[in-house]
């Protein structure tokens, strides 16, 4: 029996009946055998006039799956979670948008915390690493689908991935943390409860809060670190990271001032 065999596919009915139903964010969950990309596909089908807020879709094996700045990786079939959901904005400030990608990170850290047992950390903007080696666990992209203002996130986590099966080498696994599996349903389910409660707290408050300030402080392995951040054309900013801001956007003290940067901003963020 091949590697892929051994491993399950997704339950889209058990999925489905989990957190799909009256009060939950969540109002349509599918899952597909193969497509190129989640996130392509859900703004595509906002832009041919559905309602992608509150979407899930997963996808059992991504061939061309997106990442920040163009960046293009294809999935080993059955071995991650290749999620993209629709988070609504309304009622949430457009300021606040830029908060989406970090509360899904603290989603991911908080569901992999209650499934598997382990904690791991943030790296700003859109990485989930371990903590013990700072190889990256999980990814994350958030774009706007137009013409209805919907925030369609994409989630990537490596679950039973060998070390052979990683991408590259600053890659990492749930099953290398671990030696084990976990149960890729059980943590999609963990990760869009504990999502949907950090988009209703942020709605809420319209818009980050001290409590969410400092949750996401609490997991960050990039603020009070030093960091060399590359923006387009080149340049560099090169200083201590101090904090986030109310827009989500991180703060470099470079010893003549602070310098505030943006996800949108960002091509590489790397420790100095």
């Amino acid at each position: 029996m091949s590697e892929h065999q051994k491993r399950p596919p997704l339950d889209r009915d058990l999925l489905s009946s989990l957190v799909v139903h009256q009060g939950s964010l969540w109002r349509r969950l599918d899952v597909v055998a193969e497509t190129g990309s989640t996130n392509a596909d859900l703004i595509a089908r906002a832009a041919a006039g559905e309602d992608v807020a509150g979407s899930v879709l997963l996808a059992e094996h991504q061939t061309t799956g997106r990442g920040r700045n163009g960046r293009v990786w294809s999935a080993v079939p059955r071995a991650q979670i290749s999620m993209s959901v629709g988070v609504p904005t309304k009622g949430l400030p457009a300021a606040a948008w830029g908060w989406v990608p970090l509360i899904t990170g603290l989603a991911v850290v908080d569901a992999v915390a209650d499934v598997a047992g382990i904690d791991v950390g943030l790296k700003w903007p859109n990485d989930v690493l371990s903590v013990g080696d700072g190889r990256k666990l999980a990814g994350i992209l958030a774009e706007v689908a137009s013409p209805a203002a919907v925030i369609v996130v994409g989630i990537g986590v490596n679950v039973s991935l060998g070390a052979d099966e990683l991408p590259e080498p600053t890659a990492t696994s749930l099953r290398v943390l671990l030696a084990d599996d976990p149960d890729r349903g059980a943590l999609v389910v963990a990760v869009l409860r504990q999502l949907q409660r950090r988009v209703d707290a942020l709605t809420a408050a319209g818009g980050a809060d001290s409590g969410l300030v400092d949750d996401y402080l609490a997991k960050s392995l990039t603020v009070s670190a030093r960091v060399r951040a590359t923006l387009p054309g080149d340049l560099e900013v090169v200083g201590t990271a101090v904090s986030v801001d109310d827009q989500g956007r991180l703060r470099i003290d470079t010893g003549e001032g602070v310098t505030v940067v943006s996800a949108g901003d960002i091509v590489h963020l790397r420790p100095v």
